[in-house]
C-alpha cells in the first residue's frame, strides 16, 4: 500500500485558498513547495522500498522536510495575517 504524500493542501486543507495564491503568485513559495514535494517523495520512495530507514541520511531528510514545512506553514499563516 503507498505512503501518502504530505501535500500542503491535505495537511491545511483551511488554508487551501492562500496556498493556491502563493503558488500562483510568489515564485519563492513555488521553488520552496516544489523542494518540499521532491524531498517527500525521496522519503516515501525509501519508506516504499524497504531500506532501512534508520539511517542518519533519512533522518536528516525527514528533518528537512519538517523544517520546510514549517516555515511553509509559517509563510502560509503570515501572508494570511496581512490581510
Amino acid at each position: 500500500m503507498p505512503i501518502a504524500a504530505h501535500e500542503l493542501e491535505s495537511d491545511f486543507p483551511e488554508y487551501a485558498d492562500t496556498i493556491k495564491l502563493l503558488l500562483r503568485d510568489d515564485l519563492q513559495f513555488k521553488l520552496e513547495n516544489d523542494l518540499y514535494r521532491k524531498l517527500d517523495k525521496k522519503i516515501r520512495g525509501l519508506q516504499d522500498s524497504g531500506i532501512g530507514t534508520d539511517d542518519d541520511h533519512y533522518s536528516s531528510l525527514k528533518k528537512q522536510r519538517a523544517y520546510l514545512k514549517q516555515h511553509l506553514y509559517n509563510r502560509i499563516t503570515g501572508m494570511i495575517t496581512q490581510h
